[in-house]
């Protein structure tokens, strides 16, 4: 079973490209965020305590995001998913990462990756 936590476009700025202009401004990005955790508990229990707190889950997103200099949104979005799983609670994530306006032409360029904390890959449900 996998039931899922998601946290939908999460619109934040950070320095990452690999052009000079890209190292020197403020790039917008858009995260999307599948956390996959058991919900049975909190779901009985009514109890903030017992479930999943992705509120603070998103403030380390934010730091990391804002905070970073990465060249790669492939590199970003590794980082995005690493920090995910080191919360306890979470037994995988589904990130992607857009860049608005990367590409002449395209809405945005984006990368999604799927990890899980035994290492196991995530299944298509």
């Amino acid at each position: 079973m996998h039931d899922r936590v998601e946290i939908k476009d999460l619109h934040l700025r950070t320095i990452i490209g690999i052009n000079k202009d890209e190292r020197r401004d403020l790039q917008d990005v858009l995260i999307n965020l599948v956390l996959y955790a058991d919900t049975r508990i909190p779901g009985l229990s009514d109890n903030v305590e017992d479930g999943l707190n992705y509120r603070s889950v998103v403030k380390g997103i934010i730091e990391l995001v804002e905070g970073s200099r990465y060249y790669l949104v492939e590199k970003l979005c590794a980082e995005i998913a690493n920090l995910c799983l080191e919360d306890p609670a979470v037994e995988g994530v589904k990130v992607a990462v857009e860049k608005p306006g990367a590409l002449r032409f395209a809405r945005s360029v984006g990368v999604t990756i799927e990890r899980w904390r035994d290492g196991e890959e995530l299944v298509a449900q």
